[in-house]
């Protein structure tokens, strides 16, 4: 009997793909629920919670896509307006899609928990922002939090925060914090782990390109798997370059789906197709025209397909001994014949 099939969370981001346009937002969560989508997940920031505008080079981007510029610029440019917060919940809603989103700072929560989020997400970069995190526990919802350039350490002090302020059920997302990342820095075996050191659901926020690291998290017992998403990475902005597309999307929840399918269970049991086929095994079967009294040989028997006759593990028991009646060949052998 196969297993109940586990149904992994897939989530669009948005991000800064919205390229300033609720129109364009609106467009993206409309092709996010076409491509099988479950939710859709928001930012709730300012550029002025995240920063401050200083050009100094504590606060200038270095090594990464955003190389050159300030972090007030970026977050500027990156951030969702509030305001459309609940127009996008209300939109998502209507599409079947879940909508939650990320919050960056005390004022954000506040203001999440008015629009009535379902459960909210931590970044990587704020796991070690225990007072973020105390507040987002009480407010009781389940949290899911990728763990991004995070030490074990530091996860479990985070874990623990959470769960001593009331947190609601809690998943932890492996995530590797480079955009794009490299597959071989995924470290996919992590997911398993994250789930048993810390007794509870675990999965995969992922930033590498196509949908194969994605697909296989779920072969290694992921529950939610998160993506960027965009209409077109020619569109631009600051994270398209590494963002999915729909037809790509659309894509990797088809194998998710499918990989779900497979996993089943440990089953030994012959499916319905199995047995089907099990009369193409192997059979002992009289390949030459054979005389009553005669003896059975290698040359007059042989173990061949189809499987109407004797077992092959009976064919040294077979040879040797003699035929009770005429066998024409192309006969299965029975017991009857010998």
């Amino acid at each position: 009997m196969s297993a109940p099939i586990i149904h992994a969370t897939v989530i669009a981001e948005l991000s800064a793909n919205h390229n300033g346009s609720i129109e364009r937002a609106e467009s993206i969560l409309r092709a996010a629920a076409d491509a099988g989508a479950d939710a859709v997940k928001l930012q709730t920031y300012t550029a002025d919670t995240l920063t401050i505008p200083c050009d100094n080079e504590y606060f200038r981007i270095k090594g990464t896509l955003w190389e050159g510029r300030t972090l007030h610029d970026l977050y500027q440019e990156a951030h969702t307006p509030w305001e459309w917060t609940p127009r996008l919940m209300a939109l998502a809603k209507d599409l079947g899609m879940d909508c939650f989103s990320t919050p960056f700072d005390a004022t954000a929560v506040d203001f999440l928990e008015k629009c009535g989020v379902s459960r909210y997400k931590v970044a990587s970069f704020e796991v070690v922002d225990i007072p973020l995190l105390k507040k987002i526990a009480a407010t009781g919802k389940p949290v899911i939090m990728s763990t991004g350039m995070a030490t074990l350490d530091e996860i479990d002090e985070a874990v623990r925060t959470l769960r001593e302020n009331g947190s609601g059920e809690l998943t932890l997302l492996k995530c590797t914090s480079a955009y794009p990342a490299p597959p071989e820095e995924a470290n996919l075996r992590t997911i398993p782990h994250l789930a048993q050191a810390f007794g509870c659901k675990a999965g995969l926020s992922d930033h590498t390109m196509g949908s194969a690291v994605a697909v296989a998290a779920v072969a290694l017992g992921a529950t939610v798997i998160e993506k960027h998403f965009t209409l077109s990475r020619a569109d631009g902005g600051p994270d398209g370059s590494f963002s999915m597309e729909p037809h790509e999307f659309k894509q990797m929840v088809q194998d998710i789906r499918t990989v779900e399918m497979a996993l089943g269970g440990v089953c030994y049991d012959l499916t319905e197709k199995q047995k089907e086929n099990k009369i193409f095994r192997r059979s002992l079967f009289a390949v030459q025209d054979i005389r009553a009294g005669e003896k059975f040989t290698p040359e007059n028997v042989r173990s061949i397909r189809p499987g109407y006759g004797l077992p092959p593990r009976y064919l040294f028991l077979v040879l040797g001994r003699t035929a009770r009646c005429n066998i024409a060949k192309g006969t299965p052998l029975t017991w009857k014949h010998i």
